[in-house]
């Protein structure tokens, strides 16, 4: 099953903020504290160098025209980058930030993948 922790509600794009996305945006709030802050800085800095960034390879691949709505998956084989996802949760939850996560077989038509994610367009409804 592939793996994503988001928004249970879309933004005004109607796009489901991811995990990461949302704690980012309380830094940008200005609303972590210290401890909250550093461990966002210093994981960051793990999966930073631990996971392939999509953009370094495809820089359109988050790209709003040619990509609208591309999410990230973890792949079945991400365990250790699930795994740390935790202390994200932490904080959102500290901050009253909802965010669920969401397994499927199928997440959408794949645009990027590496060994550990892929990044996809959801399949259209209706």
């Amino acid at each position: 099953m592939y793996v994503r922790f988001q928004s249970p509600t879309p933004n005004a794009r109607g796009v489901h903020p991811g995990v990461f996305g949302l704690v980012n945006g309380l830094a940008k709030q200005g609303r972590l504290s210290p401890e909250q802050e550093r461990f966002r800085t210093e994981g960051h800095a793990w999966y930073q160098a631990n996971l392939t960034d999509p953009s370094d390879v495809d820089p359109h691949v988050y790209d709003r025209v040619r990509n609208p709505g591309a999410t990230a998956w973890f792949k079945p084989s991400a365990g250790p980058f699930i795994e740390r996802v935790s202390g994200y949760l932490d904080i959102l939850a500290a901050h009253e930030v909802a965010c669920v996560r969401v397994e499927t077989p199928d997440p959408g038509n794949v645009i990027y993948e590496d060994p550990h994610q892929v990044i996809v367009l959801p399949h259209r409804t209706g």
